[in-house]
């Protein structure tokens, strides 16, 4: 039972070492999304922060400035979902598909 409990310490260590290295690859990571055709580009980073907005200045009309405002928000959704995803999947790879139990939320 000890070898068990051992064995099971060190993967524990194992997976905390890895999630660790998730966490500053998604600080660094960076995922984009675009809606009306490329008129608004959102890029955040791999824990969700927005680092940049791009917009087409073709698409800036006062009278309209509703449907632009609508456009920066599905495309900053949009990134962060993809993000969202991406470390729910390492996540995945790292626990070998494990369920995690509830109230215990990654990254720590």
């Amino acid at each position: 039972m000890m070898r068990n409990m051992a064995g099971m310490m060190k993967k524990v260590e194992e997976m905390k070492k890895r999630m660790e290295a998730l966490q500053s690859e998604m600080e660094q990571a960076s995922f984009a999304a675009s809606v009306g055709g490329g008129v608004v580009t959102v890029r955040v980073t791999g824990k969700g922060f927005v680092k940049s907005v791009s917009i087409n200045p073709e698409a800036v009309d006062p009278v309209e400035i509703d449907v632009l405002e609508d456009m920066i928000c599905l495309a900053t959704n949009n990134a962060k979902q993809k993000a969202e995803a991406e470390m729910a999947a390492r996540i995945k790879d790292i626990t070998g598909g494990l369920p995690l139990p509830p109230g215990i939320n990654l990254p720590f």
